[in-house]
């Protein structure tokens, strides 16, 4: 089965054409009002289609395949992912258009995380408020999760999914048993625009006391937060060149950064009663050693210890010798774990 991956980001399309065994036939990213159907025409004929699918809510909690009636109720869970879901949509839309009739499967970012036990889901808010509205954790990033924990093979891993979004989940055996982001993928680390999680308290204060309106705070936790709010870049590399040169703000914000990183790895690890396997994953997990080793150097007494070498020359292992736990560096796929969800759900 020749399997079409379609991944819809905030301002590009990825088009990916994998083969039987998984090989890569094609690529094609787009940008905004590039032409969907000439792409699909340059990578040539697939057998179905897998769409990236930012949030599944209650409902979709494994690859689904997509008729009218799941694109009607995918739209209508627009409103838990008002950033990300129409983006998806749009992409499935094009692709329904130039392709029609071809198989098409959704693959859900939230999936992996769906069977969180309840006591690491469920908010601690008024039961009527729980009952009336979907308020629970979703967690997402969970394509990339899956992949770098089935890599990473059995036991208690935990997954850092770090790139311009950022999170982190504890898997037990294949199984997703916490995670960093919740009801929104604003909660958790520190990210690149994202501020990560922040005192509601605070929230609820600018809101009262400085006239700040809703849609202003939003953009603001979204779009000016995080790397971008601390060193006036979002850009890790070049936060970490000015934090070379004792910029300020630079060396604020890796302190944040890593602060936030080490203490979520060790929750999740708490979740797991301990750490079998320590994964770095995404753009900043697999080409910042610096971020890598500055995480590990505070993890020793979960038995993290990296080998300097091996993570200044990006090796996939890069766990010292004698060290109990092992550290793995795990090149990001959403691509192939897309395509596999595809086929069981065409099987």
């Amino acid at each position: 089965m020749r399997v079409l991956v379609v991944n819809a980001g905030s301002s590009s399309l990825k088009l990916r054409l994998l083969g039987d065994g998984d090989e890569l036939l094609g690529t094609r990213d787009l940008a905004a009002g590039d032409d969907v159907g000439a792409a699909l025409d340059e990578l040539g004929e697939a057998d179905a289609a897998g769409h990236r699918i930012v949030h599944g809510g209650e409902r979709f909690s494994a690859p689904t395949v997509i008729d009218d009636e799941v694109a009607s109720a995918l739209d209508e869970l627009t409103e838990l992912a008002p950033l990300h879901q129409p983006k998806s949509l749009a992409a499935l839309a094009a692709v329904r258009e130039a392709r029609p009739g071809l198989p098409e499967v959704a693959c859900f970012d939230t999936a992996f995380h769906a069977g969180l036990p309840a006591a690491a889901a469920t908010y601690a808010l008024p039961a009527s408020w729980r009952e009336r509205w979907p308020l629970r954790r979703y967690g997402f990033h969970g394509l990339s999760h899956a992949w770098a924990s089935r890599r990473a093979g059995p036991g208690r891993v935990v997954t850092c999914h770090l790139g311009a979004g950022a999170s982190l989940a504890a898997v037990r055996d294949g199984r997703c048993v916490d995670t960093t982001m919740g009801f929104t993928p604003l909660e958790g680390l520190v990210m690149a625009t994202r501020s990560g999680s922040v005192d509601p308290g605070l929230l609820l204060w600018l809101l009262e006391h400085t006239g700040m309106a809703e849609r202003e705070l939003a953009e603001a936790l979204e779009h000016d937060s995080g790397l971008r709010g601390l060193a006036g870049t979002a850009d890790m590399r070049e936060v970490l060149a000015a934090a070379e040169r004792q910029e300020a703000g630079a060396v604020l914000a890796i302190g944040v950064y890593v602060h936030r990183l080490r203490a979520g790895i060790a929750a999740m690890a708490a979740a797991l009663d301990g750490l079998d396997s320590l994964v770095f994953t995404g753009g900043v997990g697999e080409r910042a050693p610096e971020i890598r080793a500055r995480a590990a150097a505070g993890l020793g007494f979960l038995g993290v210890a990296l080998d300097p070498e091996r993570n200044a020359a990006g090796a996939e292992d890069l766990t010292a010798l004698g060290a109990p736990a092992r550290t793995l560096v795990i090149e990001s796929r959403e691509d192939l774990e897309i395509a596999r969800g595809v086929r069981s759900a065409l099987a």
